[in-house]
């Protein structure tokens, strides 16, 4: 099986992915930016991922199976991916580089695998769409918790304990 990468990056394949879940879409209640909640499914970690509103909007109508007239820009993605007969296999957020969170969408077309670089709220967007599972890096689990630990950031602690306790009517309060 031959692996592209539209990065050019070997390591792309081999890190070590911890399975998450879509735990919510809700907004930071100090920035209003909404931040979309992923959850270790074997564990209480959550990684944050703040999003832009447009792309919120494209996993809103996703998470909350809204259907629109036309194709928003992640079905044009899904129509084009099969149209190709390509099937996107799963996607992973791999790594965390100058504060940025970035993404692998994982495709499989004729027996090959296909690595597409993307933004993590494009490749969720995409993932909901396929039904397909979602992956954190262990290096970015364990980034992003470190990150919120940290003696330097007492508020990213407060912060991943409030992550960590919230419950189901917390989530979901983004509306479209």
């Amino acid at each position: 099986m031959k692996i592209a990468s539209t990065r050019g990056d070997a390591a792309v394949a081999a890190m070590v992915e911890v399975e998450v879940q879509i735990r919510g879409l809700m907004i930071d209640p100090l920035t209003n930016m909404p931040i979309v909640v992923l959850k270790d499914v074997a564990s209480d970690a959550v990684l944050p991922i703040w999003v832009g509103i447009f792309e919120a909007n494209a996993i809103a109508l996703e998470l909350e199976k809204t259907a629109t007239p036309r194709p928003m820009t992640h079905d044009l993605m899904r129509n084009m991916a099969r149209g190709l007969n390509a099937v996107v296999q799963k996607v992973v957020v791999s790594e965390l580089k100058d504060d940025t969170f970035l993404a692998v969408i994982w495709l499989e077309q004729d027996g090959e695998m296909v690595a597409i670089d993307a933004r993590p709220s494009d490749a969720i967007a995409l993932a909901l769409r396929w039904d397909c599972p979602v992956y954190a890096s262990r290096a970015v689990m364990d980034n992003a918790k470190q990150v919120a630990e940290g003696p330097q950031n007492a508020s990213g602690e407060e912060m991943r304990r409030w992550l960590e306790n919230l419950g189901d009517d917390d989530m979901g309060r983004y509306k479209m």
